[in-house]
């Protein structure tokens, strides 16, 4: 009976240990290679603000996040409807990040889009080399009118 416990005790000191292993892989700075959204009615996917997008990835080894991301073309606005697309093609947030198993997860505390304020986004991800691949949540996506999306990410780290 001791045996047993004691095998249940080592393997759950030795889980937090791999998550922290994970979250230390992490570390540094990531550059965008493509960013897909997948339509939960439809299974399509489709390429975010273009093929050529723009952005980057930082994990600080304090357990911050920090995202931004635009699409190709983005230019200064002039008007009203040119804000709104400006805001459109751009993803920005910021955050404490956890790690559990092939979860990553940040509790945003600051955002391009108020409404992230405060919540938790939770993506699985796998590292691959120099490569992060990573799937967001199904979330209604504000950038196209609240339809159900997940995007599909890939960045490579900078050297």
């Amino acid at each position: 009976m001791w045996k047993h416990i004691a095998i249940v005790v080592a393997l759950t000191a030795a889980t937090p240990a791999a998550y922290a292993n994970d979250r230390d892989r992490l570390i540094g700075v990531w550059k965008m290679v493509s960013w897909e959204y997948e339509f939960q009615d439809t299974g399509e996917r489709r390429a975010v603000f273009g093929k050529d997008v723009n952005g980057y990835q930082v994990f600080t080894r304090e357990g911050r996040t920090m995202i931004i991301a635009e699409g190709e073309g983005r230019k200064a606005p002039q008007s009203d409807a040119e804000r709104v697309t400006a805001f459109q093609t751009m993803v920005a947030y910021s955050g404490i990040d956890r790690v559990e198993g092939d979860k990553w997860i940040v509790r945003v505390d600051t955002a391009w889009n108020a409404a992230w304020k405060g919540t938790e986004q939770t993506r699985s991800f796998k590292l691959d080399g120099d490569r992060l691949h990573v799937v967001n949540q199904w979330q209604p996506n504000v950038n196209l009118g609240g339809q159900m999306t997940r995007a599909i990410l890939t960045w490579e780290r900078v050297k």
